[in-house]
C-alpha cells in the first residue's frame, strides 16, 4: 500500500524556472554591454535606456488595465522588451523618440497580438524599425565621445565619407566597444559573456546564435567584404541580434532543426543586406523576416507522431 502509483494530468515534467526568473536572467546578462555603451557612448545612454524601459512598462500597464486585463508588469517582460529597445538605439537621440518606440513594441507588436507569448515578431525589433522608418536621421546619428562619425559598417560599405584620421576602427576597439554605434552592440567581448552565460544556464539553446553568426561570417567571405569576416562578427548589431533576439521563444522556432533553418536564413539576409541593401546594417530586418517564416518552419520540421491513424484517402 506504501507503493501506490499517483495518477495526475499532464504536465508530468516540471521546473522551478519561471518567466519571471528567465526574464531576470536575460537582463542580468545585458548588464555588461549596457555598462560599455555608457562608459564608452556617455552617461546619456542610460538615460536613453531609461525612458525605454518605462516607457514599455508604462505602455503594458495602462493596456492591461484598460483592457481589464490583469497587470503582469511584475514577470519583467516589458522591462527586458525596453531594455533590448535602448540597446538598438543611438545615445543622442531625442528622449522623446524611445519613449513612442516603447509604446508601439509594447501596444502594436506585443499586446495587440495577445500579449506575452503570442506576439509574432520580436517587439523591440518592431519598434526599433518603426523608429527607423519616421526617425531615419536621428536613428543613425552616432557619436562617440561627443563627436559625431559613422559606425564601422557604415565605413566598410562607404555610405560615409570618413577623414583618414577616423579610420576604420580596429578589431581591439570593436571587441571592447570603444566606437560609435547603438547602446548596446558596441563591446562584442560583452555580448559575448552575456550569451555565453544565458547558454550555460540553459536558457537558450546556442544553436541559433552560433550557426546565425557563422552563416554572417561564411557569407562575408562569400560576398568579398574587405574587412574579413572577423569585422563582420564584432562589428554592428550582429551579437546582440544572435543572442538576445533571434532566440525570443514566441518568435523562433521550437525544434532542432527548425533552428538551423532559422539561423541561417536571418545569416544570410543579414549578409546580403549588409553586402547589397540601402542600410549599412542588416540584423534587424534579417530577424524580422525570419520571424514572420517561424510558422511555416515549425509545421515543416515537426517531429512525426508514431502511432498515429491515417485518414482515408490522406
Amino acid at each position: 500500500m506504501d507503493r501506490l502509483l499517483v495518477v495526475a494530468s499532464s504536465p508530468h515534467i516540471r521546473s522551478d524556472m519561471s518567466s519571471r526568473k528567465i526574464m531576470a536572467l536575460v537582463i542580468m546578462s545585458l548588464i555588461p554591454a549596457g555598462i560599455a555603451g555608457a562608459y564608452f557612448l556617455g552617461v546619456r545612454s542610460i538615460l536613453v535606456t531609461a525612458v525605454a524601459v518605462v516607457s514599455c512598462v508604462a505602455a503594458e500597464a495602462l493596456w492591461q488595465r484598460a483592457a481589464r486585463q490583469p497587470v503582469t508588469v511584475s514577470d519583467l517582460s516589458s522591462a527586458l522588451t525596453g531594455l533590448l529597445l535602448a540597446y538598438n538605439l543611438p545615445p543622442a537621440i531625442p528622449l522623446w523618440m524611445p519613449a513612442i518606440g516603447g509604446f508601439f513594441a509594447i501596444i502594436v507588436a506585443k499586446q495587440l497580438f495577445g500579449g506575452l507569448g503570442q506576439n509574432i515578431i520580436n517587439p523591440a525589433l518592431a519598434g526599433r524599425a518603426m523608429m527607423l522608418i519616421c526617425w531615419p536621421v536621428a536613428m543613425t546619428t552616432w557619436t562617440i565621445d561627443g563627436v559625431s562619425g559613422p559606425t564601422a559598417l557604415a565605413i566598410i560599405k562607404g555610405a560615409e565619407s570618413v577623414s583618414a584620421e577616423q579610420g576604420l576602427p580596429t578589431l581591439l576597439d570593436a571587441l571592447i566597444g570603444r566606437m560609435g554605434g547603438c547602446i548596446g552592440e558596441t563591446s562584442a567581448i560583452a555580448l559575448l559573456a552575456g550569451g555565453v552565460f544565458l547558454i550555460a544556464r540553459g536558457i537558450i539553446s546556442w544553436r541559433i546564435p552560433v550557426i546565425y553568426i557563422a552563416t554572417v561570417a561564411a557569407a562575408s567571405v562569400v560576398f568579398g567584404r574587405a574587412a574579413g569576416p572577423l569585422y563582420e562578427v564584432m562589428s554592428g548589431g550582429l551579437m546582440l541580434g544572435a543572442f538576445f533576439m533571434a532566440t525570443d521563444y514566441a518568435t523562433s522556432p521550437l525544434t532542432p532543426k527548425g533552428q538551423i533553418i532559422f539561423a541561417v536564413g536571418c545569416g544570410v539576409i543579414a549578409a546580403l543586406i549588409r553586402a547589397y541593401g540601402g542600410y549599412p546594417e542588416g540584423v534587424s530586418y534579417s530577424i524580422l523576416i525570419m520571424n514572420l517564416t517561424v510558422p511555416i518552419i515549425d509545421r515543416a520540421t515537426a517531429p512525426k507522431i508514431f502511432g498515429e491513424v491515417k485518414k482515408h484517402g490522406a
